[in-house]
Formats: structure tokens, C-alpha cells, sequence
């Protein structure tokens, strides 16, 4: 039996922001979540730049390694952002995060940057596949805090990991075995962080269709404030050749909304560069149209914030 796709991908600028920072691909090989980092200093540009990247991956062949395709294409992301950085001094500080997955029948390579997250609806369970890259999370993972104040901690936003061309990348990445009848869902932390487990299991499992699905869980975000873009991806594994698939990429968000775009600037920049269709890529229409706790935060390896620290000081 030969295992296939079928996939919906949404995103919204939510209630509160101005811009949608978060970029989305959902094609017949690749699903891939981004969330950019840096306000003003083009978090749009990053996500977009990390979707564009990866976006070839869709239409490759890459034999039993599936992860390292996907290493490698997100270390060249990496690089272009350092690049663009470079050449334009107006992007310093820009970051994204990105959760990534690659399918070859029934086996999935997962990356993972960041506090976007991957989950697996299988036999009526949710399970969270991606571990959040955050200090609370570490604090967690070391007993220092429970799950309940993780939840509502104040510097819970703060990242320890992105991908934002300052460095090496530090990905974590996986390879696993999909079952026919399992659902996956990537989403940015628009979503994540205001909808509980409990209400996702039950959006991803009483509402059938992945389109309809998305559109159920942006509502259920926004209905919870929406404080921040939210942008996520379901899909469904099903026998191929006896379901109706999508043989064509979506692409929503900021790199979606990056092509629409009617003015070009009069002098190009790396920035103007991102603002490209990527080949290959079909845009779709958006959703949008304590002291110990300061202490151990100073001994991480530069801490990322989707408000950067400095500019919190």
C-alpha cells in the first residue's frame, strides 16, 4: 500500500498585530511552518526566506535521507539570511523560527528550530513530536517549573534557539513511520500557545476535511484574543490512488503575501530580493488579505526573543 497526503494550510494575522510575520508550505512532499522573529527588523523577510529555501525539496528525490536533505537546505537558509544581513544593515536582528517535515511514502524526516510545533493525532491520542526550543521548556525539563507555570510565565516567549544567520544552526531532527489514518498538524505558537491540548484533539478530531479543519482552529485561536499571526497546516495520511489529493503547493503568509505585493522598490535590496516569487512556488490567498530565572537566562548561549532582550532592557 502506498501512503500519500492529503493537506490544507491557513494563515492570520490574528487580532492584535498589523502584519503577518508567519510563512507556510503544505505540498505533496513537504509541510513547513515559520514563524518570523525581530518586529521591525523584518521577521517577514526571514520566515520567507526559510519557506523559499525549502520549498525545492518538494519536487526532489532524496532517496532514504530524509533528514539530512532537509539539514542542508535549512543550513542554507541560514547562510542567505547571514548574507542579506550582510548586504542590508536594516534586516540585522530578523530570525524565524521553523518546523519542517519531508514525506517518501511512509517515512517522514522532521526538523525543528524554534518554538513552532508538529503534533500526531494517531488512534483518537495527540502527541506534541517537536520539543519547544525555550527557556521555560528548559526550565521544565530540569523540574525547576511545572507545565501549569510554564503556561503563564512571564518570559515564556523567549527563545534559546532560531535561525536567524548569526551562527551554526542547532536543529533537532527525526525520522519516523507514518500510519494510514494519521493526521498531522504544524502550527506557529499563535495557535500553540492559546489553545490548549485538550481543544486541539477535539478540532482535529471531530472535523474531517483538513481545509475545514484550519479554518476551525484559526477561529478557536481568535476566539481566544488572538494575540499573535497564527498560521497552521493539517494533514491527513491516506491510501494513494483511492483519495482525492492536492497535487499542487500552498503557500500562505508572508510569502505568500510577499508576491502580491503591487509597488517595487526603487532601489533593491536583500530585503526587495525576498520579496520574489520562489520557482516552483504557488501562492495561495491568506486567511489575512524571578532572579534565578535572570541569572540562568545570562548563562544560555544567546537567548533569542521574539522581542529581542536588548530592545526589552
Amino acid at each position: 500500500m502506498t501512503l500519500a497526503i492529503r493537506y490544507a494550510a491557513r494563515s492570520d494575522v490574528g487580532l492584535l498585530r498589523e502584519d503577518n510575520q508567519d510563512s507556510a508550505y503544505a505540498g505533496p512532499r513537504l509541510l513547513a511552518v515559520a514563524d518570523g522573529l525581530g518586529g521591525h527588523a523584518h521577521g517577514e523577510v526571514a520566515s520567507a526566506v526559510a519557506i523559499s529555501t525549502l520549498a525545492p525539496l518538494d519536487g526532489d528525490s532524496h532517496g532514504a535521507d530524509l533528514t539530512g536533505a532537509l539539514e542542508a537546505a535549512i543550513r542554507d537558509a541560514n547562510a542567505t539570511l547571514h548574507q542579506m544581513v550582510g548586504e542590508d544593515p536594516s534586516l540585522e536582528g530578523m530570525g524565524t523560527t521553523l518546523t519542517a517535515m519531508l514525506w517518501s511514502g511512509g517515512r517522514v524526516g522532521v526538523a525543528h528550530i524554534g518554538d513552532s510545533r508538529a503534533y500526531l493525532l494517531r488512534d483518537g491520542d495527540l502527541y506534541q513530536i517537536t520539543r519547544d526550543h525555550t527557556l521555560v521548556q528548559k526550565l521544565v525539563d530540569e523540574g525547576r517549573i511545572t507545565m501549569d507555570e510554564a503556561a503563564a510565565h512571564p518570559r515564556r516567549s523567549l527563545l534559546l534557539r532560531a535561525l536567524d544567520g548569526r551562527g551554526e544552526v542547532e536543529l533537532e531532527t527525526s525520522l519516523r513511520e507514518a500510519k494510514l489514518g494519521d493526521r498531522y498538524l504544524l502550527c506557529s505558537d499563535g495557535l500553540s500557545a492559546v489553545v490548549g491540548a485538550d481543544l486541539l484533539l477535539r478540532t482535529l478530531s471531530t472535523v474531517p476535511d483538513p481545509e475545514q479543519a484550519t479554518c476551525e482552529l484559526i477561529g478557536v485561536a481568535n476566539r481566544g484574543g488572538g494575540p499573535d499571526n497564527i498560521t497552521c497546516i493539517v494533514a491527513d495520511v491516506v491510501e494513494s490512488g483511492t483519495n482525492p489529493v492536492p497535487d499542487r503547493p500552498v503557500v500562505v503568509g508572508a510569502a505568500a503575501n510577499a508576491t502580491r505585493r503591487a509597488e517595487t522598490p526603487s532601489e533593491e535590496t536583500p530585503a526587495s530580493r525576498a520579496r520574489d516569487t520562489p520557482a516552483g512556488m504557488t501562492p495561495t490567498i491568506d486567511a489575512e488579505d524571578g532572579d534565578e530565572e535572570d541569572d540562568f537566562a545570562a548563562e544560555e548561549a544567546r537567548p533569542r526573543r521574539r522581542r529581542w532582550p536588548w530592545r526589552s532592557a
